[in-house]
């Protein structure tokens, strides 16, 4: 290796500040030291080392305790779907009238790779589905503005759509089944929903829903042969109900001081306040509605059943179950936020609403832990790379010896620690994936670290003596190769990480990671393993 010469008077007056020892200047005198060599002299024997390498380690004990935890990368595949109802028509008139043009309509925004429909009679769906990577909030506000300007389109009848975004994040990450033997579905039902409302009351939870279960309603049976007795139809029954449902204001009374607002009517509450009503007169007395009807308030007529079941795998402290009324409770996590987190404090409020809310007599089974399967999967990863960082450890103390090796051991937690604070930074999670980066990393982040306190050791060897001198010497000699080396992987890694589609996105932390690991590895090797060597 040639090096590149500079005068004598250039490199006096303070050129390697920690140098102090006469025989090491002059060693160093008219070197031209390049990066590695000048980063290894300003910190080989300076107190600022130290003082990096803890700040590393708690910058990266925090991205390791605030990172949230997932099973896999968070992916933008914004899916948004619209309902459009047109009562009356047939699945053909829906088809010509409403799909086909929403679907030109649809295709006709930026950044929109497919559009799909189904059609039936009176109902149309329609979804729109954006590219990977696509924002979903302005995918949101784009489907919003294309239908707004194109709402003269419309054909009479048509009602407004209903515009329902799906995305990654609505998959729930804790399910709840509530099951019992005594208690019916319609009433489940009930203590579901109020249940879920006390769940979603913790913090990061996004949304949720009820699976099962018969709706609470008052269903209004007519009697045909009463209602032809006494000469009335449906449709008067139907309006009659109509219009005493409502409440409307009349204007306002002053009085003193004080303005009050008058309304006029009220809403229809109970089976009673229906039976009530008058549908009209015959023979100068009222007809009520409970003369040609029964009101009843109850669940509504079964459509579809929820059932819950043991099998061989459950738990033999719970009691067996066959068949037996259920309804699921379903809690998703809003953007961002950990999962695990997230997951276990919804599993403590429920703790805590057993015995209280719900009843002794409902059975609460967990049929969905996504904070469990999430941590189980990232502990075992990073058991994994725990394993592998002993592996490499002991090829390296194999190599080197006691005292090189221990150099290199001791970088190989502040790398990875770093790495995992950059994840955090960059707004990227500890998933399968990201782990995968760092115990790929791993068998490449030492080759730095080795290399330079390989150099080290070896020209103090050489020289019999250990001085600054030679070890700031030892890494200019691997300086250049070493952050060639480098930049090579890096520029290996890197262009993984612009591939499109699915996949692109799903792999993007290992480039992004690995990347950022040897980048770092590389910081550390001319910063603190000399600074190691040294002590």
């Amino acid at each position: 290796m040639t090096d590149n010469q500079n005068t004598p008077e250039e490199n006096k007056g303070g050129e390697h500040p920690q140098v102090t020892d006469p025989e090491d200047r002059a060693l160093l005198e008219g070197r031209h030291l390049g990066i590695a060599g000048r980063i290894a002299c300003n910190f080989i024997d300076s107190p600022i080392s130290p003082l990096l390498m803890m700040a590393a380690l708690a910058l990266g004990f925090l991205g390791l305790l605030f990172t949230p935890r997932q099973e896999d990368p968070d992916i933008s595949v914004p899916m948004i779907d619209i309902f459009v109802q047109y009562p009356g028509a047939s699945a053909d008139q829906v088809r010509t009238l409403v799909t086909e043009p929403l679907e030109r309509i649809m295709s006709s925004i930026p950044g929109v790779r497919h559009v799909y429909s189904a059609t039936e009679r009176e109902h149309a769906i329609v979804t729109v589905r954006f590219f990977v990577g696509e924002p979903l909030g302005p995918s949101i506000v784009k489907v919003h503005d294309k239908l707004q300007s194109n709402m003269d389109k419309i054909p009479p009848g048509v009602r407004m759509p209903l515009v329902k975004p799906k995305g990654i994040h609505d998959v729930p990450v804790v399910t709840v089944t509530l099951s019992s033997q005594s208690v019916d579905d319609s009433a489940l039902r009930t203590l579901a929903l109020d249940v879920l409302q006390r769940l979603q009351e913790v913090k990061n939870t996004g949304q949720g829903f009820v699976v099962g279960g018969r709706h609470q309603q008052i269903r209004v049976e007519v009697l045909p042969e009463r209602l032809a007795g006494y000469g009335l139809t449906l449709d008067q029954v139907a309006n009659t109900i109509r219009t005493a449902n409502e409440e409307k204001s009349t204007g306002q009374v002053e009085s003193s001081d004080t303005s009050f607002n008058v309304y006029s009517g009220a809403f229809l509450r109970t089976a009673e306040d229906i039976s009530r009503l008058v549908v009209g007169i015959r023979n100068g007395v009222p007809i009520y509605v409970r003369d040609i009807a029964r009101v009843i308030h109850g669940p509504e007529e079964t459509r579809k059943m929820v059932t819950y079941s043991t099998g061989p795998a459950h738990d033999k402290d719970e009691p067996d179950a066959d068949m037996i009324p259920a309804v699921t409770i379903a809690v998703a996590k809003k953007e961002g936020s950990n999962g695990v987190t997230v997951a276990n404090d919804v599993l403590a409020r429920l703790a805590r609403l057993e015995g209280t809310l719900i009843p002794d007599n409902v059975h609460v089974s967990i049929t969905r832990d996504y904070g469990k399967t999430a941590n189980d999967k990232v502990n075992e990863l990073l058991m994994h790379l725990f394993e592998a960082a002993t592996a490499v450890s002991v090829l390296v103390l194999v190599g080197l010896g006691l005292r090189a090796s221990v150099v290199v051991i001791i970088v190989i937690p502040i790398v990875i620690l770093i790495t995992v604070w950059w994840a955090w930074v960059v707004h990227y999670s500890i998933n399968r994936v990201s782990l995968f980066a760092l115990i790929f990393s791993i068998g490449i982040l030492v080759d730095d670290a080795c290399v330079v306190v390989e150099n080290i050791f070896r020209r103090w060897m050489e020289a019999g003596r250990t001085t600054v001198g030679i070890a700031v010497d030892a890494v200019r000699e691997v300086g250049n190769p070493t952050v060639l080396a480098t930049m090579t992987i890096i520029a290996a890694l890197l262009p993984m990480g612009f591939v499109r589609g699915l996949m692109g996105p799903y792999m993007r932390p290992i480039p992004v990671l690995g990347s950022a690991a040897m980048f770092f590895s590389l910081l550390a090797a001319f910063i603190f393993v000399p600074w190691f060597a040294m002590r």
